[in-house]
């Protein structure tokens, strides 16, 4: 299911061909090759119009792209498991192979510019939204629009997208292969029912899912002297901030500049929300336990299964870990405990249910050798998110092999929709730049306190500053359009 898990079980899959080669020049690690068909996969995707280039029009066919990262997400270092099948498409049916240049998450844009520097620059950098636009302005990636063309049914999911969030003078700087929830409302089924409340599935599914149903029960769970708190995680503020419909800085695209929204009522309305759960002792202290999580272990979903945390917002990403983990952590998977739903809706909002949404894809490093390649890539990434076979192949991996109900799964295909739809939410964190990401986060992050404030205090706090920030992105948004960069 698109992006769900980027592990395809290999026992899933027929007529695979199997060999090992040493990668990155490591003896310790092995790249792991597997073929798979794509012919069924070409066919059904032609009748709608959805194709990829032949062989024999590629001038980049047999090339090799530089993927530079601080994990490899493309190839398979395992044989139990298949990783990123649009990455085989491109192995073979264009013989393109992919050469992993491993950096460190710390140093990743200080390496990226030795190397850029140095004359060797790797292809490519993972879409993420850090790249925008400050990285863009720096010179360190380059437009694709004379690569990608989001005219072609094939980026027709993504092309409003790309072009909404990441252009500046009229160029996008973002392969945008698709676009996935950053955020959801994961549950214990038996610990709610123990307590009485409403299930939030059919809250949500009856229209009822909103701030003030969330909050009730946050504060009916919540007792301190029996080490109960509704929340915990690093997530939480974020996404009910972000579930407002809006963002403290946001891009207009037409204006080609960024904007604060720290007036909005939209804003200071969920930032209340997060002061009611403070004020009533909803959130786990981190500060108590060391700034670490419940038990003070780096673990999502603590005290899920135990009741003694009610709700957890994070990615799905968290319910694909073995079975026996989940079990331990969220509850019985296979009875059907954990259960997720989008986050609540503001009670007194317009009645949608926003969602903060992460791009997929990937950056084209300026001067990189190869971007035909990346390209290239990206076009057989996105359309192996179309096909319907990998898509049930990914389905079915989470029955068997996660032991995802149906009600999940039908779940997370109404969040990928949510993402992909009108009302989502795109943060652009540290794309802004490090003081204006440092103080939109500070402004947002009001569970961590150790003392709930209000929303009239957090902006006489931050509005001057927040205000320079953003005047000091749009003057160099401005310079880079005049092209004095």
């Amino acid at each position: 299911m698109r992006r769900a898990t980027k592990r395809i079980a290999i026992l899933l899959l027929a007529l695979l061909m199997l060999t090992a080669v040493v990668g990155c020049g490591k003896s310790s690690r092995e790249v792991i090759k597997l073929t798979l068909s794509t012919e069924d996969a070409e066919a059904i995707l032609a009748a709608a119009g959805i194709s990829l280039p032949d062989a024999a029009e590629v001038p980049c066919a047999n090339s090799v792209v530089k993927w530079y990262a601080w994990y490899d997400a493309l190839q398979n270092y395992s044989d139990d498991e298949i990783v990123n099948t649009g990455y085989f498409t491109f192995n073979e049916k264009y013989g393109c192979t992919i050469e992993w240049v491993e950096c460190t998450w710390d140093r990743r844009f200080d390496d990226l510019a030795t190397l850029t520097l140095g004359g060797t620059p790797p292809d490519c950098y993972p879409g993420d939204v850090e790249t925008f636009p400050n990285y863009a302005i720096k010179g360190v990636f380059q437009p694709v629009d004379d690569y990608i063309d989001y005219d072609d049914p094939l980026w027709s999911g993504t092309a409003g997208f790309a072009r909404d969030h990441f252009t500046l003078n009229g160029r996008v700087y973002m392969i945008v292969t698709d676009i996935s929830i950053e955020h959801v409302c994961a549950y214990n089924r038996r610990v709610i029912d123990e307590w009485g409340f409403d299930d939030p599935a059919e809250l949500y599914a009856n229209d009822e899912w909103t701030w003030e149903a969330f909050l009730e029960m946050c504060i009916d769970f919540s007792d301190p002297d029996e080490d109960r708190y509704a929340l915990d995680g690093w997530g939480y503020d974020n996404a009910l901030m972000e579930s407002s419909g809006t963002d403290i800085v946001t891009y207009d695209t037409e204006e080609q500049r960024f904007v604060s929204n720290l007036d909005d009522p939209r804003l200071e309305r969920a930032a209340n929300l997060i002061y009611e759960l403070k004020r009533n002792d909803c959130i786990y202290p981190l500060w108590n336990n060391g700034w670490a999580l419940r038990g003070g272990e780096e673990i999502e979903g603590v005290g899920i299964k135990d009741g003694l945390t009610l709700f957890w917002l994070r990615g799905t990403w968290a319910f694909t870990a073995p079975v026996a983990e989940i079990n331990q952590v969220w509850g019985d998977i296979e009875a059907g405990e954990l259960m997720f739903v989008p986050i609540p809706r503001d009670s007194e909002g317009d009645g949608n249910y926003y969602c903060t949404t992460k791009s997929n894809g990937y950056c084209m490093v300026k001067d990189g050798p190869n971007p035909e390649g990346v390209a290239l890539l990206a076009s057989c990434d996105r359309f192996k998110i179309l096909d319907p076979t990998v898509v049930s192949v990914d389905k079915k991996q989470l029955i068997e092999v996660y032991k995802w109900s149906e009600e999940m799964l039908d779940m997370y295909d109404h969040t990928h929709d949510l993402a992909n739809g009108e009302y989502s939410v795109l943060v652009y964190d540290a794309g802004l730049g490090t003081q204006l990401d440092s103080t939109v986060n500070s402004c947002k992050e009001l569970g961590r306190l150790q003392e709930a404030q209000t929303w009239a205090s957090i902006r006489e706090g931050y509005a001057e500053r927040l205000e320079y920030y953003v005047n000091e992105l749009n003057e160099e948004v401005a310079a880079y359009g005049s092209g004095d960069e």
